[in-house]
């Protein structure tokens, strides 16, 4: 999945900054013990890149009583989370710091695999906001924001000047000039991440959300998807298969195959992470310099994005969890943070990144998803995630391929819901 390789990718890049670095500024007693000092280990994805090795013989050099060694799972975010959660259960002390999905906190944290943090630690009156609470559960922090994501909405700059249109604001628009515009240049109107996976939950999440609704409240205790704005979220998709703006190859699309159509030229809109800015930018896309990105549209007017992005945790059986929260201190320190998104083209947490007139030169898309993430909501909270994820992606694909009517998919949603959170 690919918000767990862009994690991994921005976690490389911290390498560039830590050279002749050897102190952290951070209290040691803040929040753990003082001698809770040692070695330690840090697990994440697969490393895609050749940053991290230096990233951690630099600490290596600097800090040879607190040496990191690192442990790279598979780049699937479902195997990922697997071996994680395989390892934690064991009670083995394998494992420091965790790179997790911002999804999975409320679920690490109520097995008790991950500890609560002191919220005085850690400056989180400096993040941007919403991302603080992907981080918490049941009222305590868990975890502190390293990387965020929040949707965007990519659209053909050229062809909608040559039509005279502004890019939509809300579904109607949307819908219209996917119906009208996209045929008239041979391309596909409006595509997302369809497939049926973490990306089809973020996208349906986003759907519900952006006509008014919501799908679970209270951490997952309270079921809240029948209602009126979720059979409006899920009938917009399949009206989207029905009608043809989106088209059915788009139900295969996860977050690259939706990229590469994009990229080729193939859709008027795309709805993807920031990732895809730099890539669609780049030397040899058949769209550089031909698109544009704006906020998600809603039934009404603007939508709601879903956050992606990262948190890093303290496992409950960390051995030297005083070294793990100065290692997480550093990594979301804002000097780190610019290099995260100078160097990794990945959206830091640290608000003040977003208004600095110089980064905004170079990525014009800031201001643009700075209002994204501002404007966004977690995944559905539940310390059984990945049980409320598979349902909404079964019940959502069945609506797509127009096999459940959205009144349907909504009431059947809402049982299965109910049982899952009903569980012990």
């Amino acid at each position: 999945m690919r918000w767990m390789r862009a994690a991994g990718r921005a976690l490389l890049v911290v390498a560039v900054v830590l050279t002749g670095y050897t102190g952290f500024g951070v209290r040691a007693d803040a929040g753990v013990a003082a001698g809770d000092r040692g070695p330690l280990t840090l697990v994440t994805a697969g490393d895609l890149t050749d940053y991290l090795s230096p990233l951690l013989d630099v600490w290596n050099r600097g800090h040879p009583d607190e040496r990191v060694t690192l442990v790279e799972l598979p780049d699937s975010a479902d195997e990922t989370r697997a071996q994680m959660i395989s390892e934690l259960r064991s009670g083995r002390d394998r494992f420091d710091v965790l790179n997790i999905d911002v999804a999975w906190t409320p679920e690490f944290a109520a097995a008790g695999w991950i500890s609560p943090l002191e919220r005085d630690r850690f400056p989180l009156d400096t993040f941007l906001r919403p991302v603080v609470d992907t981080a918490t559960f049941d009222g305590r922090l868990y975890a502190v924001p390293y990387v965020t994501n929040a949707g965007l909405l990519y659209y053909r700059k050229d062809i909608l000047d040559r039509e005279g249109e502004e890019p939509p604001r809300t579904w109607a628009e949307l819908i219209r000039q996917a119906r009208t515009i996209a045929p008239k240049y041979g391309l596909d109107g409006y595509a997302g991440q369809f497939l049926p996976y973490e990306g089809l939950t973020v996208n349906v999440t986003e759907a519900v959300h952006s006509a008014g609704g919501s799908i679970l409240r209270d951490d997952g205790a309270r079921v809240t998807v029948d209602s009126d704005a979720a059979r409006a979220g899920l009938r917009f998709l399949a009206d989207g298969v029905r009608d043809g703006w989106i088209s059915r190859e788009a139900l295969g699309y996860k977050e690259e195959e939706s990229r590469q159509a994009f990229q080729d030229g193939r859709l008027l809109f795309l709805r993807n992470w920031p990732y895809v800015y730099a890539d669609a930018s780049a030397e040899g896309s058949g769209v550089a310099g031909r698109f544009g990105a704006v906020p998600l549209p809603g039934r009404d007017g603007p939508g709601t994005s879903v956050l992606g992005g990262s948190n890093l945790a303290v496992s409950s059986h960390a051995r030297h969890p005083a070294s793990a929260a100065d290692l997480i201190s550093y990594l979301t320190s804002e000097r780190v943070q610019r290099q995260v998104l100078t160097e990794g083209s990945l959206p830091p947490v640290r608000a003040a990144l977003y208004e600095d007139p110089e980064l905004i030169r170079a990525y014009p898309y800031l201001p643009t998803l700075r209002q994204s993430v501002l404007s966004a909501v977690p995944r559905p909270k539940s310390p059984r995630y990945d049980q409320v994820s598979l349902a909404v992606q079964a019940v959502a694909q069945d609506v797509m391929a127009q096999r459940q009517t959205p009144e349907q998919a909504v009431a059947r949603l809402a049982r299965e819901l109910g049982a899952i959170s009903r569980k012990g």
